[in-house]
């Protein structure tokens, strides 16, 4: 055991070209700062977190809040300066590390916003502020000659290919469903996207839908062998391309197609930008690498016992839901951080109840009063978010005694076509619930099957 152990230490800090580091660094930095300026034009920084009245908070961190004022703004600018210095290489390790904390607090203001490029971005945010990828082409190494190394330690290149890895992988795997090998909820999602440039007039066939359900399966499942095995890398690459130049035609996703990308261009060998550039002659061939100066034994230790901790939780968060009896697109309480992609479409019917046990009155909650019209369709999306609606409602409304206020929910929800559905026990007083990290037990199990293609319910797209 102790010589497997010395030998994946030997192997994870072996010397390997810097150059594909540098690379994904400048092109992370520079999409990171081009995702900034998208905000702003699409005033998504007031969309996002301060036209809402209330925002929902995930476990633990409900700490957090807006800055006050038009601080918010502010602080949305520096992440776009930081993410400037972060690309550049300048001031690298402090930069990296308060992108990431600066990204860090936007993805906790609001739960209700989580989707997984969000996630993955902050993913990698943190992955940055822990590689060495300042060491070469970067203003730091120009300003402190000590500094400069051609190589890195392997297991940086590693571990930022493992975490695109983890995003494919397990974006096929929940693939394997029976509702994505029927074609839903891409059918309904393509036909809302007929709309998109040049290959808009294709997506509402039917024989796009099963091309699109087939070959995205296929393709998550079998990318990364494919680019793990030298013969098939470069078609398998020109995969990666098409399909995600394809989705950012018909999906508004973001920076994440050009993220994923330039994540999947670091399983080509690490010296490959650096090829380029000397074939085209703008930088000088060199005999041999400068290598930076070898971690010692209780470093890389602590290297590898952080790197063990963090695979073993990107690979735990999407299986948790096996703890569990009962499908997971039922309840969706384990959707989150599951890379669990494209895989349903639903809509919700939410009706909120309060009662004031010292009158005996009962009033039903007007959910435009309190939520903005992004938030009120994800009450049937995750189980703790009507539950922390609930709180905040038993919090906020006025009481004529000394007993609480009990709120209970009728939340129907239809996925992937089927009827509404009681998705929240009715009876349950949600105000009275605890927040567990758990699956709560007053969710309603569902197992109707998918109805036939003409047989499903119509319902707004979210």
């Amino acid at each position: 055991m102790k010589s497997l152990l010395n030998r994946i230490k030997i192997r994870a800090f072996a010397p390997v070209d810097i150059a594909s580091l540098v690379f994904f660094r400048i092109a992370f930095g520079l999409l990171m700062a081009w995702e900034v300026c998208r905000y702003f034009k699409n005033e998504s920084v007031y969309h996002y977190w301060l036209e809402p009245k209330f925002l929902f908070k995930y476990y633990g961190f409900s700490w957090i809040h807006p800055w006050p004022g038009d601080w918010l703004y502010v602080h949305w600018a520096i992440l776009g300066v930081l993410a400037l210095f972060v690309a550049f290489g300048f001031f690298y390790r402090v930069s990296a590390a308060l992108m990431f904390l600066s990204y860090a607090y936007f993805f906790l203001l609001d739960e209700a916003r989580y989707v997984n490029h969000t996630y993955l971005i902050c993913l990698y945010c943190l992955l940055l502020a822990i590689v060495p990828a300042h060491r070469s082409f970067s203003i730091d190494a120009r300003m402190r000659p000590s500094l400069r190394s051609d190589t890195a330690p392997a297991w940086t290149l590693w571990l930022l290919r493992f975490q695109i890895a983890v995003v494919y992988i397990f974006a096929g795997l929940v693939k394997l469903s029976p509702d994505w090998l029927r074609g839903e909820p891409m059918r309904y999602q393509l036909s809302h996207a007929t709309n998109a440039p040049i290959i808009g007039p294709f997506l509402g066939t039917e024989w796009a839908v099963y091309l699109v359900c087939y070959g995205g399966l296929i393709f998550d499942l079998f990318v990364v062998p494919a680019l793990l095995w030298k013969p098939t890398r470069v078609a398998a690459f020109c995969a990666v391309v098409f399909f995600h130049v394809t989705n950012a035609l018909w999906a508004v996703i973001g920076m994440f197609p050009w993220l994923a990308i330039a994540a999947t261009a670091l399983f080509f060998p690490p010296d490959w930008p650096r090829r380029i550039l000397q074939k085209l002659e703008f930088v000088r061939r060199r005999k041999t690498l400068k290598e930076s100066k070898p971690a010692p034994p209780w470093q890389r230790t602590i290297v590898i016992t952080g790197l063990t901790i963090y695979v073993a939780i990107q690979l735990f968060l999407p299986l948790r839901h096996l703890l569990y009896r009962g499908g997971v697109e039922w309840m969706g309480a384990e959707h989150r951080f599951s890379w669990r992609m494209f895989v349903w479409t639903y809509a919700t019917i939410a009706n909120f109840y309060v009662t004031d046990p010292n009158t005996g009155e009962t009033t039903q909650i007007n959910l435009s009063d309190y939520l903005s019209p992004r938030q009120a369709p994800q009450m049937g999306y995750l189980p703790d978010l009507p539950l922390q609606f609930a709180h905040h409602l038993a919090n906020v409304l006025p009481d004529a005694g000394p007993k609480p206020l009990q709120v209970q929910a009728r939340i129907f929800v239809a996925i992937n076509g089927r009827k509404p559905t009681l998705y929240i026990d009715p009876a349950v007083d949600l105000a009275a619930e605890p927040r567990t990290l758990g699956r709560p037990k007053w969710l309603l199990r569902n197992d109707e099957p998918l109805p036939p293609k003409d047989q499903r319910y119509r319902m707004e797209l979210y």
